[in-house]
């Protein structure tokens, strides 16, 4: 699975989403067609224990995307497991475009074949490209796949080659903020940067697998020195002026104001870290899923329904922490943000 993607680039301004909150539609939606991957990354948040059985039909998919369609969405996330081995993965996206919707794919490389990027290209995909640095080693001990680095570099050729970055071709890299990689990420970022592709830097959402790893967590003192490192960066080379505030670089989430997952097996949730099922797409219409929720209803009145320091943080009128890491961490989906510097000493004691 795809980490939370970045805020500032879902296109839509906040009157959109601010109309969107208050009717209860979409601006965009995320959906997993499959769980199955070619990596083990150790940070993923796909359950170890996660069976392939029973997911989402085409048919059922492409109902789905649809719902979310009349709804409003004007664009489709696509999420894994690994979105590009997809068997139908480009009628998918061809289906989606041929709807006047935009596509954002999140992609370990695997399936970019040449001719997959030119397509893409064609369809102006948006294209999240996972790499989390520039070691060879440390790259493939973070994919949990031998040659995992190969694969993503073969794949950002091919892009490139395509077409990728530019005007009609969205191209960025996400990228976990652990502390095997901390040291080395402003290179990338500036690295990014100056090549035009956008970096999604993020802190991971402690859940599954990386919950477990603790091997990966970084300090809060040492988040707050990254973050703040990057602003300054940002400010001096590139003329970008941000507030430092997890768990995005650069960026702030507000994806609960106009947006949903929907599992491969028809779940919905509020995100990929709020992992608690709003319904099933199977069982009722994602119109009447998300009219339904007491939970969305306090996520969008969030300056009402967060509790503790976020509440009262001055931040917070345009920032609720990462309800992800809130709800993994304490049970609490509304709770005060433990990865938030600004909580520090709030956070759970880490599971063995």
């Amino acid at each position: 699975m795809t980490p939370c993607h970045n805020a500032a680039d879902f296109e839509f301004s906040p009157q959109e989403i601010e109309t969107a909150r208050q009717n209860n539609r979409l601006l965009s939606m995320e959906i997993e067609f499959s769980l199955r991957c070619n990596f083990q990354c150790p940070y993923c948040y796909v359950p170890e224990d996660v069976y392939f059985k029973d997911e989402l039909t085409p048919e059922e998919i492409c109902d789905v995307i649809l719902q979310a369609k009349n709804l409003g969405a004007q664009k489709i996330i696509i999420l894994g497991g690994e979105p590009s081995i997809y068997p139908q993965i480009k009628a998918m996206i061809r289906f989606i475009r041929g709807n006047d919707m935009t596509v954002e794919m999140f992609t370990n490389g695997s399936g970019i074949t040449a001719e997959f990027a030119r397509e893409l290209f064609a369809q102006n995909v948006r294209v999240v490209l996972k790499m989390n640095t520039f070691q060879e080693e440390l790259q493939d001990q973070l994919t949990g796949k031998k040659g995992a680095y190969h694969i993503i570099h073969t794949a950002l050729k091919h892009l490139k080659q395509a077409g990728y970055p530019s005007e009609n071709g969205f191209l960025a890299v996400s990228t976990i903020i652990c502390r095997q990689n901390i040291d080395e990420l402003p290179a990338l970022w500036q690295w990014l940067r100056d090549q035009h592709i956008a970096p999604y830097f993020e802190i991971m959402t402690p859940q599954s697998k990386a919950k477990r790893n603790t091997w990966l967590e970084v300090g809060l003192p040492e988040l707050k020195d990254f973050f703040t490192r990057i602003a300054a960066i940002d400010k001096e080379r590139y003329g970008l002026t941000w507030t430092p505030q997890p768990p995005l670089v650069g960026n702030k989430c507000l994806r609960h104001q106009f947006s949903c997952v929907v599992t491969s097996k028809g779940d919905v949730f509020p995100c990929v870290g709020v992992t608690l099922p709003l319904g099933n797409i199977r069982a009722r219409k994602l119109a009447e899923i998300l009219q339904d929720s007491d939970v969305l209803a306090k996520l969008k009145d969030y300056r009402h329904s967060i509790k503790g320091s976020c509440a009262s943080c001055g931040q917070a009128d345009e920032c609720y922490g990462c309800r992800g890491s809130a709800f993994q961490l304490t049970g609490d989906y509304l709770a005060s943000d433990p990865l938030c510097w600004r909580n520090e000493g709030i956070r759970p004691k880490a599971e063995d």
